[in-house]
């Protein structure tokens, strides 16, 4: 039995009105496709045309949110009076956005207008108290922050007592108290009436940009859905009308600098998607921000000469090759100070980049399914610095703040956290943690929740059916690409792909349909498929390849019902890792203990059936690793069919290799008799190698002759010394029980070790004999 990595949540199905069903008969909708629809809240003719058909009238008036006509005004009136203004933004795909949204529309109404993006290692995030007085002592008059700002109490403070208002537009959780700014610009303000509370950054920017114009700029809009899709806010709604805009706008649009980036990167601006963005256009800005200066990326979107925008683009691909490189080496290096066991990761080392902490810990927090917090140590070794990334049962935010006195820094929310701490306190970190899943019994065991929009038949999957799922699009937070389940599927033509393996490919197939799958990073995990009833979890794409365009299943997970027999006997095969929770390692010969050199590993010597089965049962075991080969084949099926055994591991490691060395021939135990006649005494201990080579015997079977001599009474074994019986008793081989062990146990490896997996599998589950 494989479980899911997900907890696997299938969708209810609703009987829907008569009314929306006629809707969707209008609209030529597939039915399967009306069930997603109502369950995401396209419940009407309304709601359905306005998420279908999203317009310029869909978006809400920019003056209904707090201060905006404060804001606008000072605006106006520094621009008019020739105030040099400061746009302060953030380091992030947002913050460049944000910054370049916000001065472009300043510089239409005639401002004379600058911009500053913090540096994360120098200034940290937010309003920076040394950059506020640098700035005004420089001239500046009016600061204007973009994605950032609600918590910039010390550094606005400064600025207003030096007579330089500051209007905040930001999307961040509000704090209890407000900074003294001259105007706060936020969706969520709490005498604020606006209908929409999850812009991004670049969205509010956006907004202060409308009302400062008196007309929508449908020019930034591109920014908008890059800003709005790489901050992964909620994309219902307003965002949804924003980003399908923007990426219309992206398409069609004559933007240099991200016409040039969309062409490095090897897109097709004419059919630019949000995952596009979301993978590949959003992680190259980001990267800036990461490793250094964010600046380069605004200079970029606002750039009207060619050749710079090739320049800076170069430079920003080359940085998210860089970050990339440090991503994938600091991961590898986190994950082997993983110890299993725990309930929460807290993974720490001197030297890794800080800027790229946050991915690192997501990959690994996806990849385990347990909370993990990556941190970076100074060289001193007095401070660690870094991100926390979490699963949706723990509120990362609110178990960290009940120690925020651990902290030099700390801040964050549900799924997400950054911090600066001691690092002695970086145990007492860890233990909270642990105790706190301990104490609120949250089970992390069943994985992350994956919501199953549909479960389908293959042959429901078609080329239509798949092209009318982009309806949807676009796809992100709160609005998923749909999750379909396949259950009770055959896995055929599987094999591993990619230069490392690391993915796989196989077929799905059920009453004589198939439908191709893709699983990427599961490659080690071919082994799983193709034992006993298989479920499929996955996203629906079309595959065109030389024209031809077929349906392809990328798939999230996968389950297969009843026990699994894993095939790891070979040299090579014994290198695959094998659990040890809820595992029994079984050995039938006491010399092969040392085989296994895992000190977590549960061993047991078989002495008797009841004691394994005791074992069984007392220890909750679900998995079996049979080390070694037993004389009697049917004790390993014995012990398989007791308890609750879901995955049987077969090493069948046999040092005397029974199978391949034989009993030996007639002339070859005639030869070793007339040898033994003629000597007085032979060092067995340090002449063995010495007399298979005289005799031309391989050692490993003269071995076993010798001990076949000694069990009939030929020869005597003393200290390491063997010696000739004068005149002993004549007994054909056979009554050797020596010699019966080993027939016996030849026709257990040859079955054992050299039948095809299916064979055992059929073997081990059923009541057949061999």
């Amino acid at each position: 039995m494989k479980k899911a990595k997900y907890a696997w949540r299938l969708q209810e199905k609703s009987e829907l009105p008569t009314e929306f069903t006629e809707i969707l008969t209008n609209e030529k909708i597939n039915p399967l496709l009306g069930q997603i629809l109502w369950h995401r809240g396209i419940q009407s003719a309304e709601a359905l045309e306005t998420f279908l058909r999203p317009t310029i009238e869909n978006l809400y008036d920019p003056f209904l949110m707090y201060d905006m006509e404060k804001a606008v005004t000072r605006i106006q009136d520094a621009v008019a009076q020739g105030e040099k203004i400061l746009v302060y933004g953030d380091y992030d795909a947002d913050g460049i956005t944000s910054t370049t949204v916000m001065k472009e529309a300043i510089e239409l109404i005639g401002g004379e207008v600058d911009y500053f993006l913090p540096n994360r290692f120098k200034h940290g995030y937010g309003p920076n108290l040394s950059v506020f007085k640098e700035q005004i002592e420089e001239g500046v008059q009016l600061i204007v922050t973009v994605d950032n700002g609600v918590a910039g109490h010390e550094a606005i403070e400064y600025a207003e007592t030096q007579g330089v208002n500051v209007i905040v537009t930001d999307h961040h959780e509000l704090p209890v108290e407000l900074p003294n700014a001259f105007a706060i610009v936020h969706p969520k303000h709490p005498k604020g009436a606006y209908p929409f509370s999850d812009l991004a950054g670049v969205g509010v920017a956006f907004k202060v940009a409308t009302a400062l114009l008196g007309e929508l700029p449908v020019e930034f809009l591109d920014l908008v859905a890059i800003g709005t899709i790489a901050d992964l806010v909620s994309l219902t709604d307003e965002n949804r009308v924003l980003v399908k805009m923007g990426l219309e706008m992206i398409q069609n649009g004559e933007r240099i600098g991200l016409d040039v980036l969309i062409h490095l990167a090897e897109l097709k601006k004419e059919s630019i998607t949000e995952e596009n963005i979301g993978f590949t256009i959003g992680p190259r800005l980001n990267a800036l921000g990461r490793l250094g200066d964010a600046a380069p990326g605004v200079e970029l979107m606002t750039t009207f000469d060619e050749e710079e925008a090739k320049e800076i683009a170069l430079y920003v691909n080359s940085q998210n090759e860089e970050r990339k490189e440090i991503v994938s080496r600091i991961t590898k290096e986190a994950f082997e100070l993983i110890d299993p066991t725990d309930s929460v990761h807290v993974l720490a080392k001197k030297g890794w980049h800080e800027g790229v902490l946050g991915i690192v810990a997501g990959r690994i927090m996806q990849d385990t399914g347990k909370p993990t917090i990556v941190l970076t140590i100074d060289e001193n070794n007095e401070l660690a610095k870094g991100s926390g990334r979490s699963v949706s049962a723990l509120n990362l935010f609110d178990v960290l703040n009940e120690i925020r006195e651990s902290f030099t820094h700390f801040g964050g929310h549900h799924m997400a956290a950054g911090m600066t701490l001691p690092v002695e306190n970086i145990s007492k970190l860890k233990e909270h943690l642990m105790h706190y899943l301990e104490a609120k019994q949250i089970d992390l065991s069943q994985g992350q929740e994956l919501l199953i929009d549909e479960t389908l038949k293959i042959e429901e999957v078609t080329l239509p059916f798949i092209q009318q799922l982009k309806i949807l699009a676009p796809f992100g937070t709160d609005n998923p690409v749909p999750n379909f389940l396949f259950e009770d599927v055959s896995i055929e033509q599987s094999k591993q792909i990619g230069a490392d393996k690391s993915h796989l490919k196989f077929q799905l197939v059920q009453s004589n349909a198939a439908l191709d799958a893709i699983a990427f990073q599961m490659g080690s995990q071919i082994d799983e498929l193709g034992q006993g009833k298989t479920n499929v979890s996955g996203q629906l794409s079309i595959n065109e390849w030389n024209g031809n365009k077929k349906p392809q299943l990328m798939v999230n997970d996968f389950s297969v019902d009843g026990m699994q027999l894993f095939d790891l006997r070979g040299k090579n095969n014994r290198q695959k890792e094998i659990p040890v929770t809820n595992t029994l390692f079984i050995y039938f010969n006491e010399n092969n203990q040392k085989l296994i050199n895992d000190p977590a590993a549960n061993r047991v010597l078989f002495s008797h059936i009841e004691d394994i089965l005791e074992t069984i049962k007392t220890n909750q075991i679900e998995q079996l690793v049979f080390v070694d080969c037993p004389d009697d084949l049917s004790l390993i099926k014995q012990i398989t069919l007791q308890g609750q055994i879901e995955r049987v591991y077969l090493m069948g490691i046999s040092p005397e290799e029974a199978y391949l060395n034989g009993v030996g021939t007639r002339e070859q135990y005639a030869q070793l008799f007339k040898f033994v006649k003629q000597q007085e005494q032979v060092d067995v201990r340090y002449k063995l190698d010495n007399v298979a080579q005289y005799l031309n015997i391989q050692k490993k079977l003269l071995i076993f002759m010798i001990q076949v001599f000694f069990d009939l009474g030929f020869v005597t074994i003393e200290n390491g010394v063997l010696r000739k019986v004068e005149k002993p008793e004549n007994h054909p081989l056979s009554e050797s029980k020596v010699y019966q062990t080993r027939l016996k146990r030849i026709k257990t490896e040859e079955f054992l070790l050299y039948s095809d997996r299916e064979t055992l599998q059929q073997w081990l589950w059923n009541e057949e004999e061999v």
